[in-house]
């Protein structure tokens, strides 16, 4: 026996034999394991729970993580890459994007032993929820990551599944997980890979699929593309264009879903979701007999009347704030805010837990104001 040990028991061992699932309700905290360099600018962090538990989730969903950076807790949503059939541990993939101030922050300091906060897992963009024969998985950039999860747990299962995995990269060095994916597709004859780069790498050139993606460029690929159920993510122009290429194509899109998370690309994202935000608004007229309230965000030292039948993010967006939100649904737990003072009507879907809300969190997304509020934002 390793006298490292000192005579107790394997540790890993331990691990392999935990009691239970990890509970985010019971105990929220995730510890880094372990990092891994997947590109020159993508890195796969790998969590476990603090006594030995295991993960249970289907592959596709999400964990949303509160990070405390600079004083100031931000929470974000990632899916996880790793699958369910290796429970021990659970991993998200991230790349390092210019100016993003989460992406940096877990590339430059999130190393093993580093504690951090979780909730989920949770999200409805699975294979699971959609069991077919063959299927047919588009991805763009970091969208590879649901895909990745899917894939390892159909392989990881021997399931008799015809899956196509078609991944768009700019560069041959800039395919996340290639050397794993092309080894799936060499030992399972059911699995094809198939990446489109849009150029050469410095010190590779490109000899496969190239540009992006097509109409002719799938038929040629995948030539019964039709006949499979579909999974799409990545980034918002990339799913758009998938989505009319589809749908130019006569495919039947009940069988099409999608999922996106563009956390790092705020301004734009931003500047949209006001736009529509204020549309809304715009096409929804406010009856006299409904009442309006004033919502003062405290750290901005901005003020926004918001009806009682609005969204105090919708009001937020449509003045012009910046306020961080992906899902717009109460699932992700993106906007959650301290509420200072005043109270809300808030139907969430997950997002929160009971805890938070009785310490005066709330989710924006989904809070309509029941009186005039303070917000610490």
């Amino acid at each position: 026996m390793s006298s490292c040990l000192n005579g107790s028991a394997e540790p890993a061992r331990e691990r392999l034999t935990a009691p239970g699932a990890w509970n985010a309700e019971a105990d929220d905290v995730l510890v880094c394991r372990a990092v891994r360099q997947e590109t020159h600018d993508v890195r796969t962090f790998v969590f476990g729970a603090r006594t030995p538990q295991r993960f249970d989730y289907r592959p596709g969903q999400f964990l949303t993580f509160a990070f405390e950076i600079g004083g100031e807790t931000i929470h974000r949503c990632y899916t996880i890459s790793s699958a369910p059939t290796r429970p021990d541990v659970v991993s998200i993939t991230v790349k390092r994007v210019e100016g993003g101030p989460v992406s940096n922050w877990l590339h430059d300091t999130m190393r093993p032993g580093k504690e951090v906060r979780a909730l989920g897992p949770m999200g409805e963009f699975s294979c699971f929820d959609h069991p077919a024969k063959k299927y047919l998985f588009l991805s763009g950039g970091s969208g590879v990551t649901p895909m990745m999860s899917m894939s390892r747990t159909f392989h990881d299962l021997a399931e008799p599944r015809d899956v196509a995995f078609v991944h768009s990269a700019r560069t041959p060095a800039d395919i996340v997980f290639r050397t794993e994916l092309e080894l799936m597709a060499a030992r399972d004859p059911g699995f094809r890979f198939i990446p489109i780069c849009e150029r050469d790498a410095p010190a590779e050139r490109w000899h496969g699929f190239s540009g992006r993606i097509s109409l002719p460029m799938l038929a040629l690929a995948v030539p019964d593309f039709r006949e499979r159920e579909v999974f799409v993510c990545g980034p918002a122009p990339y799913m758009a264009g998938v989505r009319k290429m589809m749908a130019d194509a006569g495919f039947d899109m009940a069988r099409h879903h999608e999922e996106s998370f563009n956390f790092e690309e705020l301004s734009g994202a931003e500047q949209a979701a006001a736009e529509q935000a204020g549309e809304a608004l715009d096409a929804q007229p406010t009856p006299a007999e409904v009442k309006t309230f004033r919502v003062e965000f405290s750290k901005t030292r901005r003020f926004v009347d918001c009806p009682e039948n609005v969204t105090v993010l919708d009001a937020a967006r449509k003045a012009g704030m910046r306020l961080p939100s992906s899902c717009t649904k109460g699932l992700c737990g993106t906007c959650k805010s301290k509420l200072v003072s005043g109270t809300v009507d808030m139907k969430h879907a997950g997002g929160i837990r009971q805890r938070e809300i009785d310490a005066g969190m709330a989710l924006l997304c989904c809070s309509k104001p029941t009186s005039d509020l303070v917000v610490d934002r």
